[in-house]
Order: structure tokens, then sequence, then C-alpha cells
């Protein structure tokens, strides 16, 4: 892979690494490192007391991003593990390393695995049908697609996409599936779901077939569980004043991260207008509440950014276990 083949623009890069509230000898934690690009921001502020942990599943993303941190010139530690983010937990204890004073994760694909054919997540450049994460664990698109019912297939574009002509679309892939053989690339699924949709709705703005893709990538990695899984742990890893920053880029990741946020804000089990006996203290709360979107230029400048939000979560100084 060379240095030019693998390219990611950081979206909301000032205002995550601002939220972090960096400090010098802080140990940091980059859940999804993508390009580096978050964490080539992060190291500028490090000192050599410092450590930044990157992990993601791409054994491409990891390769680019450490030649890319290790131009930035530092003297913090700088370690790099191929792991999905919810096994943070053991990575950290492999390594001695914790409680963490920032977590940050950037949700969804880069810029360079949409692109990339190869990789299967796109609808717009053909390629083999793939969109795992990690090419060497799991199944793809095309081996799901070859074994599927209509219910199941319907449910995931439904449940994932948001998609409202789901089961539509569902019968007409399971149709040309049964008539025509496998479907192997990113190229005939695109197709088959825009001849699928209404005329009407092929006008719409953006690809008819975003949703479908998109709900088959969130299945495909376990996107959803994966969120949930680290969401019941990140708390506990953090320092007081620690902070925790997602950047999201569908509702459906939103939301969770959102209602995440409210219940460490208000951990209480206690019927309403009842006096607390519970004994549960916020964790912390949203600064600032509702999230950061990027600025009307960045959105100009990149059109992936639109559908992009930051929520960020600062634990209480005080807070007791």
């Amino acid at each position: 892979m060379s240095e030019l083949s693998f390219y990611h623009t950081s979206i909301l890069l000032e205002e995550t690494v601002e939220a972090l509230r960096i400090k010098q000898d802080g140990l940091y934690v980059d859940g999804t490192l993508g390009g580096g690009g978050h964490s080539s921001k992060i190291l500028e502020s490090l000192g050599p007391e410092a450590c930044l942990l990157g992990l993601d599943k791409d054994q491409d993303a990891l390769a680019y991003a450490g030649r890319r941190l290790d131009r930035v010139g530092t003297k913090a530690q700088i370690k790099l593990v191929q792991s999905d983010y919810a096994d943070f937990p053991k990575v950290l204890e492999d390594l001695h390393l914790g409680p963490v004073d920032g977590f940050l994760l950037d949700l969804g694909v880069s810029s360079w695995q949409l692109d990339q054919g190869k990789r299967g997540f796109s609808y717009r450049n053909d390629g083999p049908l793939d969109m795992r994460m990690d090419q060497s664990h799991g199944e793809s698109v095309k081996d799901f697609l070859a074994r599927t019912d209509r219910k199941t297939l319907s449910q995931i574009l439904r449940d994932f996409g948001e998609e409202r002509f789901h089961d539509r679309i569902a019968r007409a892939i399971l149709a040309y599936r049964d008539e025509s053989g496998p479907i192997e690339t990113t190229g005939q699924l695109a197709d088959i779901v825009v001849r699928a949709m209404p005329a009407s709705s092929r006008r719409e703005k953006g690809h008819p077939a975003k949703r479908t893709f998109q709900a088959l990538r969130i299945y495909i990695n376990d996107e959803l569980v994966v969120l949930r899984t680290f969401l019941d742990e990140i708390l506990t890893y953090l320092k007081p004043g620690g902070v925790l920053a997602i950047i999201s880029f569908h509702s459906l990741e939103d939301r969770m991260v959102k209602q995440a946020y409210r219940l460490w804000e208000n951990p209480c089990q206690c019927p309403p207008n009842l006096p607390c006996t519970c004994g549960q203290t916020p964790w912390g709360k949203e600064i600032p509440r509702g999230g950061i979107v990027p600025s009307a230029e960045e959105m100009a400048e990149n059109p992936r950014a639109k559908s992009a939000r930051l929520r960020v979560f600062v634990r209480n100084e005080d807070r007791k276990e």
C-alpha cells in the first residue's frame, strides 16, 4: 500500500481534540485509529510521560497510521494494536495501561475504505462484495447474501439502514440470487437495489443504495453490538475528569450514545417523585448538551461531514465507584 493510497479527512478535528482537554502526561486511546488524523493532532500536545494507544481492526489503516504518527516527532509513547475498540479492556490489561484520560471513537468507515472498490464498501466503485473491517475474520456480505432468507434480510435493511423499501429490496436481491446465482460484486448489488426502488425514490438526493449498503455493513461487522459493549464498559476505565468523545454518522449510533450519556447523567433507579435510596450518583455530564456538529465551511469542503455529530462526556472529578 503506497503512502498516497490511504487517505481520510478527519471530521471535527479541532473540536474533538479541544474537547479531550489534553494533558501533557495523559493516556489517550483512539479506538478507531483509521488514517491517524485525530491521533496526529493529539500527539502534538503530548509530552514524554504521555502515551497514545491506537486501535483498529484494519491492518492497512494501522500500517499507514503508524508511519504518519512517527512523523509527528513526539517523545510520547505510541502503541498501536489491531483490535476491535470494544476489546479495549483486554488491550489495556495486556499493555499494563490505565485508567484513561481520554477516549476517542470516530465511528463508521473511512474515506479510503469507502472509495476503495476492493474493500467492498462502495456502491459507486465496483469490487468484491465484502464489507468486513477485518478481512481475515468473519463472514463477507457476499457469503451472507448467498444463505439468507427474505425475512431476515428485510429486517436488517429496516433496522440497520432505516430503509423504507426494505422488503421490496430484499425480494429483488433474493430473486436475482435464485435466478442468476451469487451476488459477487458491489456493482451488482447496487444495480439490483436501484432497479428495485420506485422511480420517484431514485430521483431523491443521495444514492438509492446508500441505506442498503449501510445496513449490510453494520450487520456484517456487528457495529451496534460492538458499540453497546463499549458503552457498557468505558466509564470505569475513565479517570475522574476523564473525557469520552464519540463521533457518529447516523441516527442509530447517535441515539445509542445519547441514551447512554443521559443514563450516566442520571443513573438513579428509584421511582420518580420519591427520595433516592439507591445511592446512584451522576457519573458526569455531556458538554455541550446536544453535541457538536461541523461548521458550514467544513460541510461545504467535505460533504461526508454533513451527518456527523460529536458527543462529549466528562466524568465527574468526585464520582466514587
